[in-house]
C-alpha cells in the first residue's frame, strides 16, 4: 500500500508544458505540396520552430505524432490521407529476422562509437555521395550550411553514431536521445560499402545500444503504408504504431 504521506506515490503523471502550449496554439496547416512518398497524393504539415526543447518535451511531442527537421517540429496533417504513421520498437521484446541477422554477420568488423555531433566537410562529403547513390542521375542541392542546419541543429539532445572499419568511416547516424526514447533522425553510408547492408546493421546496432542504455523505445519515425522506400521499417518487430492517439502493437513479418 502506498504511504499516504508520499506525495509522489499518489501524484498523476506530470504533463509537459509543451503539450498544453501545443493544444492552445492551434497550429495553422502549412501549404499543400505533392507527397514525396505516394504519387498523386497531397502532403501537408502543422509545424512550429523552437531553438531548444528538452528530451521530455520532445518525447511528449513524438507521442502525438510529431517529428523534427533541424529546429522545425512538425506533424503530418494531410487533407485526404492518414498513411504516415509513427512507428517505434520496444527494445526489450525486439527479435531480428533471419535477413537482419545476416546483416549482423556481414558487419562483424564494423565498430560503432557514439559521440557528440561533430559536423565536418568530410561528413558532408559522405552525405552527398550517399544521396547521389540513393538518387542516381540527380545532383544533391544541399550546401554545407543547409546540411548543418538540417541534421546538426542543436534543438534537442542529439548524438552521432559513427560506424568505422579500421580508420575508415563507413556510416553515420544522428539520434535524438530522451529518457524514454531514442529517435532515429537520419543515417547515411558510404556507397562503396552498399553490399554490407549498413542501413539494416546500423538500425540493429542502435536498437541494441538503446536497450543497453535502459531506454525502452527506439523510434523509426513515420512508416508510410504503400510507400516502397518506407517498407523496411515494418520489418523490425514486434513494433508499435501510433493510431488515433494510442500505440498499438503489431508483429513484423518473419519470412525474411
Amino acid at each position: 500500500m502506498a504511504d499516504p504521506d508520499d506525495d509522489d506515490a499518489a501524484a498523476p503523471p506530470t504533463r509537459h508544458p509543451v503539450v498544453d502550449w501545443l493544444e492552445a496554439a492551434q497550429l495553422a496547416p502549412q501549404p499543400e505540396r505533392p507527397c514525396s512518398y505516394l504519387p498523386g497524393k497531397i502532403a501537408r504539415e502543422r509545424a512550429f520552430r523552437a531553438e531548444r526543447l528538452d528530451g521530455a518535451g520532445y518525447h511528449a511531442l513524438m507521442d502525438r505524432g510529431f517529428r523534427r527537421a533541424g529546429d522545425v517540429f512538425y506533424a503530418m496533417d494531410c487533407p485526404d490521407c492518414r498513411r504516415c504513421v509513427p512507428l517505434r520498437v520496444p527494445v526489450a521484446t525486439f527479435r531480428p529476422t533471419r535477413s537482419q541477422r545476416r546483416a549482423l554477420r556481414k558487419n562483424t568488423d564494423v565498430a560503432m562509437a557514439v559521440r557528440p555531433p561533430a559536423c565536418s566537410e568530410a561528413t558532408f562529403d559522405l552525405y552527398r555521395r550517399y544521396l547521389r547513390h540513393q538518387h542516381p542521375g540527380s545532383e544533391p542541392d544541399a550546401d554545407y550550411a543547409a546540411f548543418q542546419a538540417g541534421l546538426y541543429a542543436d534543438a534537442v539532445d542529439t548524438v552521432e553514431a559513427v560506424y568505422t572499419v579500421g580508420d575508415r568511416v563507413v556510416a553515420i547516424s544522428l539520434l535524438d536521445v530522451c529518457a524514454q526514447s531514442v529517435s532515429a533522425v537520419y543515417c547515411f553510408y558510404d556507397p562503396e560499402q552498399a553490399r554490407r547492408s549498413l542501413g539494416v546493421f546500423s538500425a540493429l546496432a542502435e536498437i541494441e545500444w538503446t536497450r543497453q542504455l535502459g531506454v525502452p523505445f527506439y523510434y523509426f519515425g513515420y512508416w508510410v503504408e504503400g510507400a516502397a522506400t518506407m517498407a523496411y521499417k515494418a520489418a523490425y518487430g514486434p513494433h508499435e504504431l501510433l493510431r488515433d492517439g494510442r500505440w498499438q502493437r503489431r508483429d513484423a513479418p518473419r519470412s525474411g
